[in-house]
């Protein structure tokens, strides 16, 4: 191997450490194991956290003290659904909030945390639609009722890290579903080695944590962000994964 080829250095303000956080499980994860005809539930969509949900997140929050992370994390991105809020403040957020609840106010020392719309759950909604509501104009085009294709879903991925990258903040963890997850790391796949690429889009577990550096790669003729092939050596990925 040609260790020289394999080498990329690139100036850290041209790059983001991303941490991709799935959801601890939620009661609708639990009903889904008992009929998957349920996941499709309105009255499920919002789902909160089970019990097993909750110590997953307690556990994830310990993990994420002990490796030091949410001392060095700018901002907390987090799909406005109950679960993923839960998530997002119980391991990121007031460390007196309890029993996975959310506390508006964010405890001293701890990141902002931002719901955002583009990297909600699985949607009724085409992605222009879903910038228009972005941009607050009217959402008469929505509809509930409709399951959003897995094409559309990508597509909406690459609005949403479009836009996270012109943030300002270098370390973000985004709080999501797998789905969303798994479809922002095929985008950032694509220019990383096959054998990285597997391993990084595996199905999330509930509560499981990822870590990847993107970088922009506009000065080098680009047009893409893309994962850094350096980052499994690099970076450690913490990764809690108690599955259902």
């Amino acid at each position: 191997m040609n260790t020289t080829a394999a080498q990329f250095p690139y100036p850290w303000q041209r790059c983001k450490l991303v941490h991709l956080v799935r959801h601890g499980q939620a009661m609708h994860n639990v009903e889904g194991d008992k009929n998957r005809e349920a996941l499709l539930s309105p009255h499920l969509f919002d789902a909160q956290l089970s019990p097993l949900g909750l110590q997953q997140v307690d556990q994830l929050r310990k993990d994420v003290h002990a490796s030091g992370i949410l001392k060095r994390v700018d901002l907390v991105i987090t799909s406005p659904l109950y679960r993923t809020m839960q998530t997002a403040f119980a391991v990121f957020g007031n460390p007196e909030s309890h029993d996975g609840e959310f506390s508006a106010t964010s405890a001293v020392n701890c990141p902002r945390i931002m719901a955002v719309e583009l990297c909600r759950d699985r949607l009724g909604v085409r992605p222009c639609d879903m910038r228009r509501r972005m941009d607050g104009e009217d959402d008469s085009m929505w509809n509930p009722d409709v399951r959003e294709p897995e094409e559309e879903i990508a597509a909406r991925m690459v609005l949403f890290m479009k836009w996270l990258w012109t943030r300002p903040e270098q370390e973000i963890v985004i709080v999501s579903h797998g789905i969303i997850l798994q479809h922002i790391l095929y985008i950032l796949g694509n220019d990383c080695h096959q054998t990285v690429k597997t391993d990084l889009c595996k199905r999330f577990g509930n509560c499981e944590l990822r870590s990847v550096v993107i970088v922009d790669n506009s000065l080098m003729g680009a047009d893409s962000q893309v994962c850094s092939p350096r980052h499994v050596a690099k970076e450690k990925v913490l990764r809690e994964q108690v599955s259902n």
